[in-house]
Formats: structure tokens, sequence, C-alpha cells
């Protein structure tokens, strides 16, 4: 079935994707499981340290200072540095089986079946959550860290086949506003459901992993608006045999065709750094604030406040869904590179002030920043790619060379960022380091030229 450019059902399809898949990103990467799983290891820590029973631990307090080490496969480790290391493998997998899979998938014309398989297996690795206090308190922290793996796998593989249609559902003049659109719609629809955990947690004393099984049902229902409306591709569905081997000859041809480019290579390098500084921030933030902010304490537990976070968080989202559409119409006065300079700039800024910054106040201001950049700068990169692409109908392939570049990047970020803090002993010293992909990237996208150019006679 051929897509018709333009087709208003098919954008409101392919925009509610957003809406299903971002509460994983919101929820289980950026809110709820981070405070959580700090608590539990927390808990962990104390019992293991100081010999506590698991229902006294949260009365134990840390000393100042005080580093939460656990157990993970005989090693001892910093529990947001373990995060951090979890997080970089599961975009080392994604990085390196994405280009081979849209590859296959570009060829046999069945992204959408791609597309699925990746949303069930993250929803369903989601929902597994469910069992990770129990886990832990079995001494079986790294099959509880599995499903995080599993789940981080399933979101951002299907991002992989989920951008590649953005070519195919619009002409490029239009890709700014779709893309800001579904970015604003994950916002939305990710703010709707963090409340409702906060509701549950904080009113009716729900354990919170009851929100990690909304989030899979969540992401596997509303995501079968996309699927009733979205065809496979515009590629024939070819069911020749040795399929597999002629989707890696395809992902070859398009890899000569990319190295053929010059801005599309230029920005994809410059995306690359700069990316990698948005992705760090956005996936280690929650830890940075619930280990660096003064949050207040309750005085009969002991316990910081969680509360706080979590509306800093909210309002990171409200902005971010904002600052999408003010990007978006910002690229249209002065470009997409200008604007993506502007954007940049701004992170800069924001991991020089990360620095500084202890009280609540100041981290709801720095967030506020953060919300009106960080949508804007996603949606941008993503409509600024999908322009500079060439005549092709290899649009998986093409976006597989995007996401890999994105997900080699959160790697090196995400490791850079443990090892800092394992060096420095501060996750402080972390955030203000990840400044220096963000000024890589500036350099290197001031080198983006204005027009496309071929380069003749690249072999591979």
């Amino acid at each position: 079935m051929e897509i018709q450019k333009g087709d208003k059902r098919t954008i409101k399809g392919w925009v509610m994707y957003d809406w299903a898949n971002s509460v994983y990103n919101l929820v289980i990467s950026s809110a709820i499981f981070p405070i959580f799983y700090d608590t539990v290891t927390t808990k962990m820590y104390k019992v293991d340290t100081y010999g506590v029973k698991w229902e006294n631990a949260d009365k134990q307090l840390l000393l100042p200072n005080e580093v939460v080490t656990v157990n993970f496969f005989g090693w001892q480790i910093s529990n947001s540095a373990l995060m951090s290391f979890v997080l970089s493998a599961s975009f080392l997998m994604v990085s390196f089986f994405s280009p081979f899979l849209s590859g296959i998938a570009d060829y046999r014309g069945n992204k959408k079946r791609f597309l699925q398989f990746f949303c069930y297996l993250g929803a369903v690795a989601c929902m597994s959550l469910f069992f990770f206090t129990d886990l832990m308190r079995a001494g079986l922290i790294e099959l509880g860290l599995l499903s995080l793996f599993v789940a981080s796998i399933g979101f951002w593989n299907s991002l992989v086949f989920y951008n590649s249609y953005l070519p195919e559902i619009a002409e490029p003049e239009f890709h700014d506003k779709i893309s800001a659109r579904g970015f604003s719609m994950g916002y939305f629809g990710s703010m709707i459901l963090l409340i409702i955990c906060l509701v549950l947690i904080q009113v009716f004393d729900v354990p919170a992993v009851y929100c990690f099984l909304l989030v899979g049902v969540w992401w596997i229902g509303f995501s079968q608006i996309t699927y009733r409306v979205l065809p496979n591709t515009t590629s024939p569905n070819v069911k020749e045999k040795g399929y597999i081997w002629k989707g890696f000859t395809e992902l070859k041809k398009v890899f000569r065709e990319f190295r053929q480019t010059y801005r599309l290579k230029r920005y994809l390098t410059a995306f690359f750094f700069f990316n990698t500084g948005v992705q760090t921030v956005m996936l280690m933030a929650t830890f940075f604030a619930k280990k660096e902010i003064n949050w207040p304490v309750d005085p009969e537990t002991g316990k910081a406040n969680d509360s706080g976070l979590i509306i800093a968080i909210l309002l990171i989202q409200l902005l971010g869904a904002a600052g999408a559409f003010i990007m978006s119409r910002l690229s249209g006065k002065i470009g997409n590179v200008k604007t993506l300079i502007v954007s940049i700039v701004i992170w800069i800024g924001v991991c020089a002030g990360a620095f500084i910054i202890e009280t609540p106040v100041q981290f709801y201001a720095l967030a506020c920043t953060v919300g009106l950049v960080m949508g804007g700068v996603q949606a941008i990169a993503r409509s600024t790619y999908s322009k500079f692409l060439p005549e092709t109908e290899d649009h998986a392939s093409y976006f597989s060379f995007y996401d890999a570049t994105e997900k080699i990047g959160i790697v090196c970020g995400t490791l850079f960022f443990g090892v800092m803090e394992i060096a420095l002993g501060s996750i402080r010293f972390s955030v203000l380091s990840i400044a220096f992909w963000f000024v890589l990237g500036l350099i290197l996208l001031l080198r983006v030229p204005k027009e496309e150019k071929v380069i003749e006679n690249v072999k591979i």
C-alpha cells in the first residue's frame, strides 16, 4: 500500500506513536524509575553496609558525601554510574543492530512489523520492572537491570522505523512542523501519565512498581492508533530467498550514496556531538538532581521529598512542548542550522549552571531553560536530517545511520559521564564535562554548508 504524502489521517496516526512511546522516555528514563532505582539501591546498600533490616533501611541516614555502591557481578560500583553503563550497553546494541535491520526492512517492505516488534518488546520489558524490588532483595540486581536494558533496546530501535516514515508522509517543507507536533504530543501524553503516577504514589500510596505496568499498557494501547493507519512502506514487499543478505546489500548501497554527500555528512558529524550532550543530560539529570540538590527533608523519616523533583520534571515536559513549536517557528525565520546553533549555546550555559546550583529554586530555573531547548533541538535535528536526505526510497536505511549516530553518541556520553563520576568522585563534575560535547558540536555545525554537493568516485 502506497503512502499518500500530506494525508492528514496518516500524519495524525504517525504523530500518535510519539504520544504512545514517550511515556517510556519520561516515566522510565527520566522520572519515576530513576528515583525508584536510587531509593531501592540505597536501601540495599544500607542493608549490606550497616546490617540493618530492609524494613528499617529508610531510617538509616547516609554519611555526608557517602557514595552508594551496589554489587554487580562481584564488582562494587556507584549506583548512578552503573545505570549509565547499563544504558551505554543498550545503546551499543541498538547502534549495532538497527542499520542491519533497517536494511532488511527497506528491502522487504515490512518496516511496520519491525516497529511493532520493538514496541511490544520495550513495553513488556517495562512491565517486568514490576519485579525489580523483589529481585534486589534476592540479590539479583543483574536480572532486574536486564529489564531496563531490554526496554531501552525496544524503545530506541522502534524509533528507527518510526522516524523513517517522516520523509514518506510529508513534503520537506512540512517536516519541521510535523516533527515538532510529534514531540509536543509526546510531551503532553507522557505528562498525563506522569501526573497519574504522581497522584497514585503521593495521594493513594500506591507502590511505584505499578507505574511501570501502566507504561507498558499505555505504550501498547495507544500505538494501535498508529498501526491502524500506517501502511508498511512505499516499497514493495519482496519475498525472495536470501533477503537477509539482500538487505545487507541494500544497506551497503545506501552507505555508498551517503558517503557521496557533503552537507549531510557534515551535519551528521555535528549531530553526533551536540546530540550526545543533549541525550546524556536528559538521561542522567534526575540522578544529578537527586544527589546534588538540597531538597526538603521529612523530619520523621529523614527522607528527601521526591515530589519536588517530579514537579520539576513535569515543568521540563510542559516547556518542552512549547519549546518544540517555538524552535519550529524560529527555524522558519532564520533556518534550521542557525536555530540549532542558538539551542546549543543555551545548552552550554545549562551545563555551566548545573555545576554551581544547589537549591530547589535554582534547579527549577535551570529546568525551565532545559525545557525550552530540549524539545526544540530534538525536533529540529530530526527534521533537518530529513530535509538533507537525497532523493531516495530507502528512508529506513538512511534513518538507521541517523539512529546509529545518535546511539553511539549516547554510548560515548553515558560512558563518559560514569567514568568522570568515578574518576572525580562527584556527579557534579560529570554534568560540567558534558559541555565538551556541545562545544565540539557547535564548532562542527558552523561548518555545515548551505547547499548539498555530491562527491564523485567514493569507494567503500
